[in-house]
């Protein structure tokens, strides 16, 4: 790979022990293959389908990630809560209030290059307390001033809100990734001012299920309208979704992209 450009894999949505072993192995067969110089991952669906724990983190650290964003789910993820359990590379998103832990846009130095991260969710169908993506993201971008890559998972439901943010935002950041409905999209695209756009990332998780849970009881909850307990499957076939691309190390603009949508066998181990 020239040397004048950076290697970056954005990973959807990690959803439980599937999805989680379907990136350790995905990166173990391409990470150095591939010449991928950072891995962002969202990693909200990794504890049992909601949330992200300690000992999951840092599998998937030690498993190649460096950046873990999240989303809606990141309040059932307790350990997030707990000063003892530092999780220094995972993100929440930006607009929820600021008494939360954890950072909603951070830089990593690699290779001598900056990567900041920023992670964002929606307001359109997401009922939670969040301020204006579009308001905290122009403030990140000021103080940023363009010295970063930078990257934005965007953790939405709608897919206009996603491509409103950002186009609002074309030419003044890398790249904005949605994430949150586990389907990947086929429209990745460079918007005309040169930032890339992809409006969900999709999922990382067992390939037969409904969005990376057992169908069953998702079915039974979309036909009743009753409650019932989710669970994830722990055996079968793996999906892995994501995009990765390259970074100008100059302009900080992105290059060539690839999609990621790959199944992957269940060795059983």
């Amino acid at each position: 790979m020239p040397s004048d450009r950076i290697r970056i894999l954005f990973l959807g949505d990690i959803v439980g022990p599937l999805g989680r072993k379907a990136v350790k192995e995905y990166l173990e067969l391409h990470k150095k293959k591939d010449e991928i110089d950072f891995v962002i991952a969202n990693g909200e669906n990794a504890t049992h389908g909601h949330g992200l724990s300690l000992e999951h983190y840092k599998f998937l650290l030690s498993s190649g990630v460096d950046c873990l964003t999240s989303g809606n789910h990141f309040f059932n993820a307790k350990d997030s809560f707990n000063p003892k359990c530092a999780m220094p590379c995972a993100l929440r998103p930006l607009n929820f209030d600021p008494a939360c832990p954890l950072k909603g846009t951070m830089t990593f130095d690699v290779q001598g290059i900056k990567i900041r991260v920023t992670n964002l969710i929606g307001r359109v169908f997401i009922n939670m307390s969040q301020s204006n993506p579009f308001y905290d993201l122009e403030k990140v971008v000021k103080e940023d001033n363009g010295e970063s890559i930078h990257i934005v998972d965007f953790h939405a439901e709608a897919t206009a809100e996603k491509r409103c943010l950002a186009e609002q935002f074309d030419g003044k950041i890398t790249a904005l990734f949605g994430t949150h409905t586990h389907v990947q999209t086929n429209d990745a695209k460079l918007l005309s001012k040169g930032t890339l756009f992809l409006t969900d990332a999709g999922m990382n998780g067992a390939y037969d299920s409904v969005l990376g849970t057992i169908k069953d009881a998702s079915i039974y909850r979309t036909m009743t309208g009753l409650p019932v307990a989710f669970d994830v499957p722990r055996k079968g076939r793996m999906l892995v979704n994501g995009i990765r691309f390259d970074v100008d190390r100059n302009t900080h603009r992105a290059k060539d992209f690839l999609l990621i949508n790959e199944t992957m066998e269940d060795s059983g181990d």
